[in-house]
């Protein structure tokens, strides 16, 4: 396979990760989303790693996996306020978390 097809897939599924995050309005697809277009950032640098035979951009898709998963934590124990508060994922009303 040719490297340029996996920067053109990671170019798609960024995409459709930020047109989600744009469109939607349920908090648990936008956190959905926003990890579908780090793994697309993820599969951007390990085809630049592996085109520059180089292993720089391996560890910075490691580095970004790691960070994701303490997003996937720190995110979801927030939903799960919003929506035991609310009884909804919406995310027009987490800014009325405050009062």
């Amino acid at each position: 396979m040719n490297p340029e097809n996996y920067l053109y897939l990671s170019a798609l599924l960024f995409t459709i990760g930020a047109a989600g995050v744009l469109v939607r309005r349920n908090a648990i697809v936008v956190f959905m989303c926003i990890e579908l277009m780090l793994n697309a950032s993820n599969l951007a640098f390990v085809t630049f790693a592996r085109m520059q035979h180089d292993l720089d951009g391996q560890v910075f898709a490691f580095f970004t996996m790691v960070v994701a998963a303490a997003e996937v934590v720190v995110g979801l124990a927030i939903i799960m306020t919003i929506f035991r508060t609310r009884r909804s994922a919406s995310v027009d009303g987490a800014n009325l978390l405050r009062y």
